[in-house]
């Protein structure tokens, strides 16, 4: 019988089951091209976040968390799987998650150990006939309740009239909580497209009643927009897509860049709204002290810096993210903590699975935050591998891949002739502006990283 259990152990079944009294429910809320310092609680004068700021105060901050690859489909991906890009090899060019894949899944090792599952909103891993939910390998759904969308979908639904999504998916969000069976503990993942650019990448399209919010305010320039810092780039990324289109269209002139930012923060405030209005929804039903609740986005957004547009480089603009968890059975201690280790999107899957009390399958490549949340000193990780695989010739986007330490940044473009590289000592240079690669005093830190660089490579792909 011991065999047995450690068996179903190994593949991710549950290792203790319990009862629905002492497997909390869960509450997975993921935001959009949200960069890490567009929130109050992170120090930002300007964007109004009372919700994030307030499950910041209740729970953990994680100040340094990070998206490993900063495209939307290969995130979302890695938070489902709990594995690197190039494990997973899913993006928007490539495969779809696989059946295969979804069978591991946090939310399929959920509902398979007996949690009542839910999906909302922007799907983000791949297209499936429309109207049709995530189906497993067996064929059983992924989620019990299925509210999501394919594609980028839009802020104003034409079958919702009058609505803005934001609000379309509180009420879903409420609909969920009414239909949980009682007594069986539950997982609801809602995925905003908030603060993401509207149809066709173009404006930031807020809820009517917040158009005029931040009208009066001057959002600052980022220090980094300015040519000589565009100039500076290595002419490869001068020429990418991030430049051509995202900062003509939003940010080349002052006007254009103020009403973008102020639009964009417009967003954010309304999913905050939203995120209140689900947590009044969970203490109406009584849930409120039993929910475990993870907040994060799905990577950064350069939003000018470096004079660029859009995602996948790997700065920090790119890849840093927002990252909170709040765990009402955590102690006193520890609530309105920042802790200040490496986090990953790749800890979010673990994270879900051990607040269940389940075993993370073997080719999950995240770890847990829960111990860090009760505030526990462990062991934990220095540095990560990033990535981005997103290519399409006709944009300019380039393979890169790097690491990312506590203190320096080592980043590669295996595809250019020669290979190109980049070394940014972050503890002194924290915007990232001078490349010390090609400067003699550091060639020992650069082929120190260049080695690491390749040994974090080869764990990152072997995830299945």
């Amino acid at each position: 019988m011991n065999c047995l259990v450690m068996l179903l152990a190994s593949v991710g079944t549950i290792t203790s089951p319990g009862t629905a009294a002492d497997r909390p429910n869960i509450l997975v809320l993921l935001t959009d091209d949200h960069r890490w310092d567009a929130l109050g609680c992170a120090g930002n004068p300007i964007v109004r976040t009372p919700e994030m700021d307030r499950l910041a105060a209740e729970g953990t901050r994680f100040v340094n968390a990070f998206a490993t690859s900063s495209i939307c489909a290969a995130s979302r991906a890695s938070i489902f799987l709990g594995q690197y890009e190039r494990a997973h090899r899913c993006n928007f060019h490539t495969d779809c998650l696989r059946r295969s894949q979804l069978e591991h899944s946090y939310p399929m090792l959920l509902r398979k150990a007996g949690y009542f599952t839910g999906f909302i909103g922007k799907y983000g891993v791949g297209d499936v006939p429309r109207g049709r939910p995530p189906r497993d390998i067996e064929g059983s759904e992924v989620f019990d309740r299925w509210y999501g969308f394919y594609g980028q979908g839009v802020y104003f639904p034409k079958e919702h009239p009058g609505k803005h999504l934001n609000q379309i998916m509180v009420e879903q969000a409420r609909d969920f909580l009414a239909a949980a069976p009682p007594g069986k503990p539950w997982c609801l993942s809602i995925s905003f497209k908030a603060p993401h650019s509207g149809e066709g990448y173009v404006g930031y399209h807020a809820e009517k009643d917040l158009k005029s919010l931040y009208a009066e305010v001057l959002v600052p320039e980022p220090p980094t927009m300015r040519s000589e810092f565009f100039h500076a780039l290595p002419e490869f990324l001068r020429k990418c897509n991030a430049r051509t289109s995202y900062w003509e269209l939003r940010f080349s002139t002052p006007e254009k860049y103020q009403a973008t930012m102020k639009d964009y923060y417009r967003l954010i405030t309304g999913a905050d709204r939203a995120i209140g209005q689900i947590r009044l929804h969970l203490a109406a039903r009584g849930f409120a002290d039993n929910t475990v609740i993870v907040f994060l986005g799905d990577n950064g957004d350069m939003m000018g810096d470096y004079q660029l547009g859009g995602k996948e480089l790997l700065y920090d603009a790119s890849i840093r993210i927002p990252l909170l968890v709040f765990d009402p059975r955590a102690p006193k201690s520890a609530r309105g903590q920042k802790r200040t280790e490496l986090a990953l999107n790749l800890d979010v899957a673990a994270t879900v699975l051990d607040a269940a009390g389940i075993a993370r399958p073997a080719a999950m490549q995240g770890r847990s935050l829960l111990p860090l949340v009760r505030g526990e000193h462990v062991a934990w990780r220095k540095d990560f591998f990033c990535e981005n695989h997103f290519v399409l010739p006709e944009q300019y986007y380039p393979v890169i891949e790097g690491v990312r330490s506590e203190c320096w940044k080592y980043v590669r473009y295996p595809e250019m002739t020669p290979v190109h590289e980049q070394l940014f000592d972050l503890a002194n240079d924290p915007l990232e502006v001078n490349d010390l690669a090609r400067n003699p005093q550091y060639q020992e830190v650069l082929s120190s990283l260049r080695q690491r660089c390749a040994e974090l490579r080869r764990e990152a792909g072997h995830g299945s």
